[in-house]
């Protein structure tokens, strides 16, 4: 049975079978593990939330920004332009939809709203210019699982592009491009000058069927792409690129929102390129929203000064159902992250983590317990946070500083991390192989891993006290 065969030497399924207690691996038990394996994927759907060959719908009816007065010359105001057009095509949404197109030129704006079956497509040459008056940008309450802005507490500016309960919704072109010129924003925040917290660049609210596909995204002022409480958002084949010095500025954002696709795009960001969350403390725990069943694939990542793929640490109403592979890090301060502290509350849990390459990473792997500051007083400081069920496999690095760093707490250690296949090439400055992981309250397993992991993850410890040791 050359199947089984093949599936008895792979390391990620040895793992498995190490960490549930299964001692002889014969042929029948790699079947069933194989079997199981896949039943478990396919039930959570991560396997298909990318393979739905979403394509834009043709609508039957378009009209052109210029038919509502716009100039694209870079200088003159067009928020009006835009918002009596989505006005104007609304009407159409009983009859198929309509589409918004945006010819060559620089199209200045504030802050404006899509409708609900509206293709926003931006033409070769086009690029939406964000206006860099706060006086064009429109203040709005902040998340309801948040409790207040991610920079001050209080309401927050409106982004640039936004859509709120909104079904089939395109944002799309011939790689057009929207330029948030967050410069401004960028040093208000740094001179502490904000008036309320920074807007994103897109954002989708409870909404769903969505899609973001073939544009260029530029200086965000805070993140670039932003579905909160949306379900059913494709993300295909954009660029998203802020200043490395840009402050805290992280490309897309997952934020309590199920089925989620991001695949075949390139970010390069101030902060995070990819960041899962799901609200912050008290206020996430009780909006209980949680971010699931998301699939990123095929992207290439930069994260200045954070990770080019974090979880959290907002993720109060819980993140699970994760696949990631195929993913290219590079010039990172850390490649893949799970950031939380106590009082989040909520859970990081079924994540799998597979075929990445790194280079020139500062840490490969870390998981921070006591990461993140709180939105008030009134969080619940007995309110741990779950970490479990991580799968790191199939991974290299070249030029990396340190493999990994587990940090979980007392009150709630991180438990069953499984480790297969990682091969870290180490920076010349790097520590010694001793130091190369550093660990504390953190249990799981490890199979062909370089360099050696941490004595917490040589071995598992089930809580049926079933010892399994590599």
């Amino acid at each position: 049975m050359p199947v089984i065969e093949a599936y008895k030497s792979n390391p990620s399924i040895v793992l498995v079978s190490r960490f549930l207690g299964l001692r002889h691996f014969d042929g029948s038990v790699a079947l069933v593990l194989l079997l199981a394996l896949s039943c478990l994927i396919q039930s959570h759907g991560a396997g298909n939330v990318c393979d739905l060959g979403r394509r834009p719908n043709t609508r039957p009816h378009s009209v052109s920004i210029l038919e509502f007065g716009a100039v694209g010359d870079g200088k003159t105001l067009n928020t009006i332009a835009f918002q009596n057009a989505v006005f104007y095509l609304k009407s159409f949404a009983d009859k198929g939809g309509a589409q918004l197109y945006v010819p060559p030129g620089r199209w200045l704006t504030g802050s404006f709203n899509l409708t609900s079956h509206l293709t926003l497509f931006l033409e070769k040459d086009a690029v939406i210019l964000a206006s860099q008056d706060p006086l064009h940008w429109q203040v709005v309450d902040p998340l309801p699982s948040y409790g207040r802005g991610i920079d001050l507490p209080g309401r927050r500016y409106m982004s640039l592009i936004n859509g709120y309960m909104l079904h089939d919704v395109v944002v799309t072109g011939d790689n057009g491009t929207i330029d948030g010129q967050g410069l401004l924003w960028w040093d208000r925040f740094n001179s502490h000058s904000l008036k309320h917290s920074r807007p994103h660049l897109v954002e989708f609210v409870s909404s769903e069927n969505v899609i973001v596909s073939n544009l260029t995204f530029l200086n965000a002022p805070a993140y670039t792409i932003h579905s909160v409480y949306c379900s059913h958002v494709y993300i295909n084949k954009v660029t998203a690129t802020t200043s490395p010095e840009s402050p805290y500025t992280i490309g897309i954002v997952p934020d309590s929102s199920d089925n989620v696709c991001i695949q075949d795009s390139s970010i390069n960001m101030g902060y995070d390129a990819i960041s899962l969350k799901s609200g912050w403390d008290e206020y996430g725990i009780s909006y209980a929203r949680p971010t699931a069943n998301v699939q990123i694939q095929n992207v290439y990542l930069q994260a200045a000064s954070g990770s080019s793929i974090s979880f959290g640490s907002e993720m109060s109403g819980g993140i699970s159902d994760v696949m990631v592979r195929d993913a290219h890090i590079r010039n990172s301060v850390s490649g893949v992250a799970f950031r939380t502290t106590k009082g989040r509350g909520g859970y990081m849990k079924e994540i799998d983590v597979s075929n990445i390459n790194m280079v020139n990473v500062g840490t490969a792997f870390l998981a921070n317990g006591s990461f993140g500051t709180h939105p008030d007083s009134g969080f619940d400081a007995n309110a741990y946070p779950l970490v479990s069920h991580i799968m790191l496999h199939d991974i290299v690095g070249e030029n990396i500083s340190i493999a990994g760093e587990f940090f979980g707490t007392k009150e709630s250690p991180f438990t069953s991390v499984l480790l297969s296949n990682i091969s870290l090439s180490m920076s010349s400055d790097s520590p010694d192989d001793d130091d190369s992981w550093r660990c504390s309250y953190v249990e799981g397993s490890s199979e062909s891993v370089v360099p050696e992991p941490c004595f917490e993850l040589k071995s598992f410890e089930s809580s049926y006290g079933r010892a399994v040791a590599l």
